[in-house]
């Protein structure tokens, strides 16, 4: 009896199944007087579930590209639309935290390549490539120090086994006349993984087009100043990367990577100056500038070695990592229509060339201590090197400037971070210090050499509770220092009649501090996300600009008092099957101050993303996007900043067995030839407001081809080198 009724309800079951899944099965049914036969073959029975795809942890905010299952046909600066904190317009600029001061790390470690030229490389970069992407909201002790608001990391596809080859060919074509190609290859001979890529990018007339108008008054002399400017940069873009690894053993592993980018730009552009005083004319000219030789390499290479021992989850890395830049720049302008003009030349040629050098070696222990604790600490030791040789030759007189500059830093860091994880709590905390030591010279002997030496110690805590499955609540403190680059530091003056620009070799390090605090609230169709924050930093370096009778002075100084509060807020929705509906946006007050001068700029802000993801049928995707800035952003303690937007709509569709093959068209912004943008100086001796346009209007078409079958990439250690504490240089890069 017993068995009889588990035969009658299983056939119950059967048939609830069948007329459920009536369109995948192939029926026929044969009725007797007897009984009644049912004869039903299930073709097959699809189980949809939704992984979660966002992961809140106690450093970072990750995002599964693996488990999105538009990963198969996007690219990745289509899934960076989706990350938390994340923002990118129709133009593939990136925001991460509502501001470009951000790096880019791969696999944990920093990636010159990416961060200064991200926009580029990640809008050509297939996302089948990526396991997660990851913002590091909090960095530890490890790194926290050399930091800037976030860090953007990439991690790769991995995995320690491969059959075959895998590769990946990109392409796309805009309306103005930019091409953009990407290929990568991913192979495995015994132990040994092998990952290349290479791609490139051409930048023309059309799509570098900008335009500038300039309306300024100085106070000191009552003159009004017109200048206006059209300019473009046409020029190539190449970047590569080669990345191995060894597995000695289960224990052992050794990998390595060499990469970097190199790009040779046109700049050119045409413009006018008038200077007046009640509408008559005091003089005015116009002028042609051009860069026939503007150059810029920088190359970077990495060795690691990770040993692992018994004991699980401890392990030891030593890393090396070597950055090259180069830069060279060959600028002439020429000056013609010359009326009553106060200079005596009629044009100049100025050359600049700058190195970076930097060698860095880190060593990282990290312990277990037992049941949900854990200890790592390490040491650093960077060795930084900058030189630059500028001259500048002004036509018909016999002014020539040449000016040689070279300073070095050397930082040696050590550092204790200790990890706490138990039932709903989690907590880090950690101390860093960092001696500093900075050195200037003049080969030229036109300077006094001088030096530092600096001591700081930076603390960092974070506390998070898990309030539910779906809930948590995160509090963070953290500290950063950046120091100066040669841009900064250089004291070479670059002359035109109207502008005198020059470094400050004297700059110190700065220090920023933040508290934040975050909630989350994740779901499958549902993810939310809170996030206030409060920064401020006193002997930031700003600019300094001064005006002695019509031309502008600008150098830079330890001067700037920063106070930032600002709320993050996230939603990813999907209200049915094939919606998702993203905001994303970032709300803050910034208040900028120099308390020598008694200048102040401040203000609210809204930098806003709404993106929409629609299936349709034959398999199309339709993408709709619309960003921008509301209210006024203060830039240092000079100028306003005003209100911008763009927006972008794409269709796709994909083609061959599993998604190969996948097309796109694109529009951006297509009822607006060109986007505009507004800044006004509000304090100093003098007053101006600038318009620009860039190019707004542009139709894509890219095609993506997956080949191979992907089963790793190459494997990373965990742990890696990254220096991110340098601004204005030429090592320091924003997307």
């Amino acid at each position: 009896m017993k068995y009889q009724k588990i035969v009658l309800l299983s056939l119950f079951l059967a048939a609830r199944v069948g007329i459920a899944t009536a369109q995948t099965q192939k029926d026929s049914t044969s009725v007797s007087n007897d009984s009644i036969t049912w004869n039903k073959e299930l073709e097959g029975v699809v189980i949809k579930a939704q992984k979660q795809l966002i992961k809140q942890e106690i450093d970072r905010i990750a995002y599964d590209v693996q488990s999105d299952e538009e990963s198969k046909t996007q690219t990745v600066i289509d899934m960076l639309r989706k990350v938390p904190m994340v923002t990118v317009d129709g133009q593939d600029n990136i925001l991460v935290k509502g501001n470009s001061s951000f790096k880019v790390y791969k696999n944990g470690h920093l990636d010159p390549s990416l961060t200064k030229n991200a926009k580029e490389v990640l809008k050509a970069m297939p996302a089948t490539m990526v396991k997660r992407i990851e913002v590091i909201t909090d960095p530890g002790a490890r790194e926290d120090a050399e930091g800037v608001d976030a860090i953007l990391n990439i991690v790769m596809v991995n995995g320690s086994k491969m059959q075959g080859m895998t590769g990946v060919v990109s392409a796309s074509y805009t309306s103005l006349n930019h091409p953009n190609f990407y290929t990568s290859l991913t192979g495995q001979m015994g132990k040994l993984l092998l990952s290349v890529d290479y791609g490139f990018s051409k930048m023309t007339d059309k799509d570098s087009y900008n335009r500038t108008e300039v309306d300024r008054t100085y106070l000191n002399t009552g003159n009004r100043m017109l200048s206006n400017s059209e300019s473009s940069n046409p020029g190539d873009i190449h970047y590569t990367n080669l990345n191995a690894s060894y597995d000695i053993d289960s224990l052992n592993l050794i990998s390595a990577s060499f990469g970097g980018y190199f790009y040779k730009l046109n700049v050119q552009g045409d413009g006018s100056t008038w200077l007046g005083h009640d509408d008559q004319p005091i003089y005015s000219y116009n002028n042609h500038y051009w860069m026939p030789g503007y150059q810029h390499h920088s190359w970077n290479g990495r060795l690691d070695y990770e040993h692992k021992t018994q004991r699980k989850g401890e392990r030891l890395t030593l890393s090396y990592m070597l950055a090259l830049t180069r830069q060279h720049t060959d600028q002439e302008n020429t000056y013609t229509e010359l009326m009553n003009v106060p200079f005596p030349y009629s044009g100049s040629m100025m050359k600049e060339r700058e190195r970076f050098t930097e060698h860095t070696f880190q060593a990282d222990w990290l312990r277990p201590l037992g049941k949900g604790h854990q200890l790592e600490i390490g040491a650093k030791y960077i060795d930084r090197n900058n030189n630059s040789h500028n001259t500048q030759d002004f036509y018909d007189t016999d002014m020539l400037t040449s000016n040689e500059f070279q300073h070095t830093t050397r930082v040696l860091a050590g550092y204790a971070d200790y990890i706490y994880k138990r039932n709903k709590w989690s907590a880090r905390a950690g101390l860093r210090y960092e001696y500093s030591f900075m050195q200037g010279s003049y080969p030229d002997g036109k300077g006094e050499s001088f030096d530092k030496h600096l001591g700081d110690w930076v603390p960092q805590a974070t506390l998070k509770y898990q309030l539910t499955d779906a809930q948590s609540l995160k509090l963070n403190y953290t500290t950063s220092i950046n120091r100066p680059g040669i841009s900064y530091l250089n004291p070479a003056a670059s002359i035109t009649p109207t502008v005198v620009s020059q470094g400050n070799p004297n700059l110190e390090s700065s220090h920023t501090q933040r508290l934040s605090l975050i909630y989350s609230y994740i779901l499958p169709k549902l993810t939310f996300q809170f996030a206030p924050a409060y920064s401020f930093s006193s002997g930031g370096i700003s600019s300094v600009q001064t005006a002695k009778g019509d031309v502008r002075y600008t150098t830079y100084d330890n001067i700037l008092r920063y106070r930032r509060f600002s709320v993050e807020q996230y939603v990813q929705w999907k209200p049915f099957d094939g919606t998702t509906l993203i905001i994303n946006n970032n709300l803050r007050y910034e208040h900028n101050e120099n308390p020598n001068l008694g200048y102040c700029t401040h203000g609210w802000s809204d930098i806003g993303y709404v993106h929409l993801t629609q299936k349709l049928p034959w398999k199309l995707r339709l993408y709709l996007s619309v960003n921008g800035k509301i209210g006024h952003s203060p830039s240092g303690v000079y100028y306003i900043q005003h209100s911008w937007y763009n927006y972008y709509a794409s269709l796709q569709r994909s083609f061959l067995k599993g998604d190969r093959l996948t097309v796109r068209l694109g529009a951006n912004s297509p009822f607006d030839k060109y986007l505009p943008s507004v800044a006004e100086t509000i304090n100093g001796n003098y007053r101006d407001y600038q318009q620009s346009w860039n190019r707004g209007r542009c139709f894509t078409i890219s095609v993506n081809w997956r080949f191979g079958s992907l089963k790793s990439s190459v494997k990373k250690t965990e742990h890696s080198i990254e220096n991110d504490d340098v601004v204005g240089g030429i090592s320091k890069g924003n997307s």
